[in-house]
């Protein structure tokens, strides 16, 4: 039988649409895999074996039809227990919700199933997609954390217990774990992904994120999830079909990129920092360093303002209710959200398209900001999620962005690069981050 974990999920939908493997013995696979490290990982908050054979078996007999198939025919993907499932509990990562489905079905979901993928199962998340931890452990370091919100996500396909996965990120969600976890975790552009019927934090930061084992990956995966939708307002209409050709293409000549180390660089560990050094001289030729700009001072100010008032004003009704069940963090961050004033908010709102309009100058001569994705690798301790601060301005202004597993920090765990583009420059982005992807690999022979 193939073995399916060492390959690509481009070369798993490839075999299965020849006929070399079908959907049951790939998905046979990772149920024993998972079988295997579930109960050190913990991604899981719903897996259900026999629901998956039933749905495997089901696209296996589809395909035999001979009608046409959808990009992701029988690949099964995992999804964050925030997104809505009608046959499966969407409980939120809170005891509120324990064995509650979602009102709805996402829209995500929903496009998912029409590429023909069998949704596998829910992965954990922090309570309300917030910090406080929930069970999932690091694939690399048990006594470690995976990052959040996006927790199981993050580790499932790091553990390879899933080939792709879907996150959120409202602040680091999606960039954080990714980055603890050595997998490729894409926040595109916002306003490209439907948020419709999954749990929401903050209309105007929250963004559907992607998990895979590579940039190409992440371009098969997302191009299906691309729509604008009616009951979404800030889906646009775009584009995506020749994401995946133009994500292998890459970029016509060598990309310029920035590097920016924030203020935040001070909080890296001098051997993550040397890593990231090390990167810096091998791509010399490529990369300029600059100093980071004044006005990316006030970026974590206004989105705080924003996600702490858009939290308390959807999280009321648990706040009101079940209060006693929430944690303090939750607690805190409503209580502070609560006490802003309309002006504060309708500052930090107008704000956020001022500094694009300064940040994608940056794009005139450069094809894209590197960053670190992190304070450094993931932190010892289950108690915390880490820090999102590297990914709060990317979020605020909703730029694409991408962690890359390219380095490794003190105890050999993975680091992340992360990337930053121009709004809605996302085809050019991944064939950009998929060029730097490759170039390392050619340097690491």
């Amino acid at each position: 039988m193939i073995d399916i974990f060492s390959l690509t999920a481009n070369k798993i939908v490839e075999k299965l649409k020849e006929g070399e493997i079908s959907s049951v013995e790939v998905c046979e696979q990772y149920i024993e895999r998972i079988k295997k490290f579930e109960k050190d990982v913990n991604a899981w908050a719903h897996f259900d074996k026999k629901e998956l054979l039933e749905k495997a078996s089901e696209a296996d007999n589809y395909r035999k039809s001979g009608k046409p198939l959808g990009a992701l025919h029988g690949l099964p993907v995992a999804v964050k227990d925030i997104i809505g499932t009608l046959d499966m509990p969407t409980e939120c990562g809170t005891i509120i919700r324990k064995k509650m489905t979602g009102s709805q079905e996402a829209e995500v979901v929903n496009l998912l199933k029409i590429a023909g993928a069998i949704i596998m199962g829910k992965t954990e998340t922090t309570e309300l997609a917030y910090f406080h931890p929930g069970k999932t452990t690091n694939p690399h370091d048990y006594s470690r954390t995976p990052g959040g919100s996006s927790s199981g996500s993050a580790a499932a396909v790091a553990a390879h217990m899933a080939p792709l996965s879907l996150g959120s990120q409202t602040n680091g969600s999606v960039i954080r774990p990714a980055s603890y976890c050595g997998v490729v975790g894409f926040k595109p552009s916002f306003g490209l992904i439907s948020r419709s019927g999954v749990l929401r934090q903050s209309e105007k930061l929250d963004h559907i994120g992607v998990f895979g084992k590579s940039v190409e990956d992440i371009a098969l995966l997302t191009k299906t999830l691309i729509k604008k939708d009616a009951h979404d307002t800030s889906t646009i209409h775009y584009s995506a079909d020749e994401m995946l050709n133009v994500c292998k293409k890459g970029p016509l000549f060598e990309p310029k990129f920035i590097f920016y180390k924030t203020k935040s660089w001070k909080k890296i560990d001098k051997e993550s920092q040397k890593s990231f050094e090390f990167f810096i001289k091998t791509f010399e030729k490529n990369i300029e360093v600059f100093d980071t700009p004044s006005y990316f001072d006030d970026i974590p100010k206004y989105h705080k303002i924003i996600h702490e008032t858009d939290m308390a004003n959807n999280f009321e009704i648990y706040y009101k209710k079940s209060k006693k069940k929430l944690s303090k963090e939750i607690i805190s961050a409503i209580e502070r959200g609560l006490k802003y004033s309309a002006k504060e908010y309708a500052a930090a709102i107008d704000f956020m398209k001022r500094s694009y309009e300064s940040y994608k100058e940056v794009f005139e001569d450069y094809h894209a900001v590197i960053s670190p994705a992190t304070t450094g690798v993931a932190d010892k301790g289950l108690k915390s999620t880490g820090s999102p601060e590297f990914c709060t301005i990317w979020t605020y202004m909703g730029a694409p962005s991408i962690s890359l597993p390219l380095l490794t920090g003190p105890n050999n765990l993975p680091l992340g690069i992360q990337l930053a583009g121009e709004k809605f420059d996302d085809l050019r982005f991944l064939g950009i981050a998929n060029w730097l992807e490759k170039s390392c690999k050619k340097y690491a022979k």
